[in-house]
């Protein structure tokens, strides 16, 4: 199962890099989100992909019994969730406004706009 995850990141990541080097802004921002993905598949890969069950202590227990998952790969993605989801608002309500000042979504008919 690692050999397969460890594709689908490259993947991503060849993606979100091919479009974040296009033109279009919009291109840049699905990048982007294709490049938090990634980042948040490879947390969970390099976590490790085995089975267990919720890491909960036993009453009386000083350790968990058995085979337990690792709750903080989870933790992170799951923050790393939530920011990836406020950047991304931001970019989308950021692109519409330039979109509205420039009339155009070619970055290099926005940087003519600078002088």
């Amino acid at each position: 199962m690692e050999p397969i995850m460890a594709l689908a990141v490259g993947l991503l990541y060849a993606a979100a890099i091919y479009m974040m080097l296009r033109r279009s802004i919009v291109k840049l921002v699905i990048g982007l989100m294709l490049l938090s993905n990634a980042a948040n598949l490879l947390i969970f890969a390099s976590a490790g992909m085995t089975r267990g069950a919720p890491p909960l202590i036993p009453e009386g227990a000083m350790a968990p019994e058995g085979l337990v998952a690792d709750p903080l790969p989870q933790a992170l993605i799951l923050t790393a969730i939530v920011i990836a989801f406020g950047v991304l608002a931001f970019a989308v309500v950021l692109i519409h406004r330039a979109y509205e000042v420039v009339k155009a979504d070619d970055l290099d008919q926005m940087k003519e706009t600078d002088t």
